[in-house]
């Protein structure tokens, strides 16, 4: 897509905002209400892929009809001049992978704020009845207000039922390494406790700068998530406390059945104790400090 074709549909292109390996997203104006948002448009080479298409439109689907302060709203699905597109709320912020690699210490005094909300997020996503299934710091955006969106429904499933659990078939492995449960790894049938594995090891990364497992193949990063030992926060983090270090552990317990159950249960437990042993302080008051 070039500027000079500056429209898709009845939006009007304004300016690029990223691209990645898949697609574009661009700042748009709808010509029919004049609200500003964001166009997720197929890079050129997979235009005419069909999987690739049918991501986009699943996305549309699943996000349609959700309405929350802390998941991107979904508004059109269409195709313009054979350029498949998504039409979604424009957020200005960065995503937290992003954020963590301004530094640490420029987050740290909101952690517990953009924590709860991504919380928030997800568990309405699962009260939908949606398994996220690719729950990464790259799939939550934080804009300069500390406004939290969950982002990116390509992958999500309806939640499987008692019979889909016993009956369901070993499926392609699907979603992001570094995050994955185990249960996800082995291809079961998705659940809710799927996400909040991934919500942990996202958690871990945000407290500690670090990745809970690593490996030089991805084989040997897979087989950490099935069999290695679930690892500490506050090893990293010694201002984090242990009751929230225990409550991070949990998450990531390679049994199910021994993490919080729903995210609700995670907001509630992580609401009633301290994260932090000494509250982060925003970076501008520490220079303050270091000047006197």
């Amino acid at each position: 897509m070039s500027a000079n074709r500056d429209y898709l549909g009845r939006y009007r292109l304004i300016r690029l905002i990223r691209a990645g390996a898949s697609c574009q997203v661009w700042e748009a104006i709808d010509d029919i209400d004049h609200r500003k948002l964001a166009l997720k448009a197929l890079q050129p080479e997979l235009r005419a892929d069909k999987q690739e298409i049918a991501f986009l439109r699943h996305e549309f689907e699943v996000g349609k009809g959700f309405s929350h302060p802390n998941v991107i709203e979904v508004y059109d699905f269409s195709t313009d001049r054979s350029i498949p597109y998504l039409a979604l709320e424009l957020s200005t912020g960065r995503n937290f992978k992003q954020a963590l690699r301004e530094g640490y210490e420029t987050i740290a005094h909101k952690l517990v704020h953009i924590i709860q909300r991504a919380a928030e997020g997800l568990a309405y996503f699962h009260e939908q009845g949606w398994v996220h299934r690719d729950v990464k710091p790259d799939n939550f955006l934080v804009d300069e207000q500390w406004d939290v969106k969950l982002i990116d429904f390509a992958l999500a499933q309806k939640q499987a039922g008692m019979l889909s659990k016993l009956f369901s078939m070993k499926g392609k492995i699907q979603g992001t390494r570094s995050y994955m449960a185990p249960e996800q790894i082995r291809g079961k049938a998705p659940q809710q406790t799927a996400d909040i594995y991934s919500f942990g090891c996202m958690v871990f990364e945000l407290l500690s700068g670090k990745l809970p497992y690593t490996a030089s193949t991805p084989e040997e990063l897979l087989h950490k998530h099935l069999q290695a030992g679930v690892p500490s926060v506050n090893v990293n983090n010694s201002n984090v406390t242990v009751e929230f270090n225990d409550l991070v552990f949990r998450m990531m317990s390679k049994n199910a059945e021994a993490r919080p159950q729903s995210m609700q249960e995670f907001l509630d437990e992580m609401k009633a104790l301290r994260v932090f042993r000494v509250t982060p302080k925003p970076p501008a008051e520490d220079a303050v400090e270091e000047q006197e």
